[in-house]
């Protein structure tokens, strides 16, 4: 009966499973959460995206140095200059493909394909730079030891990614590239100067002098060369100012480009070099030649630096005394330095019209006190007003050339010549840059504008009869274009 226990035994049963508790259930109520399990070890975290970057460019570097030391030895470096280049780089593609595949190396193609283009490059190019060297939109290449290496593009300097492996291999590039124009740098000879294949200039300074390893500084050229038309299209001058600049190097107008460091002064010069008339014998002389002519008649000369011993050396001056022997129409010094600029002065006032040369200056009037300057330095004893009227009946225009700080580049002034006052040597801005404004990306805005004087160099102009083309530049040039 309910409610009451039997005596009697009760029969075997299967043990049951205790009835569920009744739950309350609530209206609108989240449900119960399912029972947690014990909690378990949390895996590590997995590594930074630098940190894998790092260690992956670690072993690349130990497998390319593993495959090129192997290419090294396989190779017979006697028979392999004997071919030309894109023979020697078919045979270390193959030689590298039999490597990786003797040595079983795991290498993706894409992997793989760069792996056989940087050993091709460290071996018949200019190695990690070579990338940098095919840029076109690249002005310099600075590098300041193996494991930083600066770039200048659009005017601003910016730090890539690019490194050596060490200063070995650093240094190895620096001298495969000097002793292509038969010079060298070591630690006896720590500073050079010298040139790649392309015009485009270069500088070593190896230690002990460069203290966190050997700086390498390449001033590039664009492969396609620069015209006056370039020019007006970066508005570095407008396109009247660009046809005065066209009438000046045609009528053989004696030009000193003036400028600092970067400025443009040698893509100018070039620039003014494409109106020489094709029928004269141009002669340039220049510490590294870099400038690059187009007209068919020209003489390239390039000094040289002494050797071990302190002999040989050819001095920018012997090259313009010797230049006054091969019958030359004009002469153009890449880079005014130092007592050349009187033979230079010399050359220009004994009819050598039309002769061209560049001089680091900040201004036209501080050009003439750097050619001054230079003059002394060569130990000339002259009265100033004599090497002023040297000055005054040599030179014709000075186009200075400039940097702004927003990394454009501009002609700033074409100034002319006019004579001497007194002891003074008198100039007259033709045409000037004036600064209008910045706009929004902190680009100058500026325009070139004529300041209504008229050219002492007229007569001149009129005697090749272009006496109408250059009224009409200045009239456009006073309107403001």
């Amino acid at each position: 009966m309910f409610g009451k226990r039997s005596n009697a035994p009760a029969p075997a049963t299967r043990p049951q499973a205790p009835a569920p508790r009744p739950v309350a259930v609530v209206a609108d109520a989240p449900a119960a959460p399912p029972p947690q399990e014990a909690p378990r070890a949390e895996p590590p975290p997995p590594p930074p995206p630098a940190a894998i970057n790092v260690e992956a460019d670690a072993k690349y570097q130990e497998t390319k140095q593993s495959v090129f030391s192997a290419l090294i030895q396989a190779v017979d470096l006697t028979e392999l200059g004997k071919l030309d280049a894109a023979s020697v780089r078919e045979e270390i593609n193959d030689i590298i493909g039999e490597i990786i595949s003797m040595r079983n190396l795991v290498l993706s193609a894409a992997e793989q394909e760069k792996l056989i283009t940087d050993i091709c490059n460290d071996v018949l190019g200019l190695g990690p730079l070579e990338p940098l060297i095919a840029r076109d939109d690249i002005a310099d290449i600075m590098v300041n030891g193996p494991a930083k290496v600066y770039i200048e593009t659009g005017g601003k300097i910016q730090l890539t990614d690019i490194k050596f492996r060490d200063n070995a291999q650093l240094m190895n590039i620096c001298q495969r590239i000097v002793a292509a124009v038969g010079r060298r740098v070591d630690e006896s000879s720590p500073i050079c100067d010298a040139r790649l294949l392309d015009g485009s200039r270069v500088n070593v300074i190896a230690p002990p002098l460069a203290i966190d390893g050997a700086a390498l500084t390449i001033r590039k050229f664009k492969k396609d060369k620069l015209k006056l038309t370039d020019l007006t299209k970066f508005k570095s001058i407008s396109p009247a100012g660009a046809k005065l600049l066209e009438i000046i190097g045609h009528c053989r107008l004696n030009t000193v480009v003036s400028g600092g460091t970067g400025s443009g002064k040698t893509t100018l010069l070039n620039c003014l070099t494409a109106y020489i008339d094709k029928g004269e014998r141009v002669i340039t002389c220049e510490d590294s030649a870099e400038l690059q002519l187009q007209q068919p008649h020209v003489v390239r000369l390039e000094t040289r630096p002494p050797n071990l011993e302190g002999q040989g050396e050819i001095s920018m001056r012997a090259l313009i005394k010797n230049c006054l022997r091969m019958r030359p129409e004009r002469i153009i010094v890449g880079e005014v330095r130092g007592p050349e600029a009187f033979d230079l002065l010399q050359a220009m006032n004994t009819g050598h019209d039309g002769s061209m040369g560049t001089i680091h200056a900040n201004n036209p009037r501080e050009a003439i006190s750097r050619i001054e300057n230079m003059i002394a330095m060569g130990g000339f004893v002259l009265p100033a007003k004599t090497v002023r009227e040297q000055i005054a009946g040599a030179v014709n225009v000075i186009l200075q050339a400039q940097r702004l700080r927003d990394g454009s580049r501009k002609i700033t002034h074409v100034t002319e010549v006019v004579g001497m006052e007194g002891e003074v040597v008198t100039l007259q801005d033709l045409v000037i840059f004036e600064f209008l404004s910045e706009d929004e990306n902190g680009r100058i805005v500026g325009q070139h504008k004529s300041t209504g004087l008229r050219p002492k160099f007229y007569d001149k102009v009129r005697y090749f009869g272009k006496e109408r083309e250059l009224a009409e530049a200045l009239e456009a040039l006073a309107a403001g274009g």
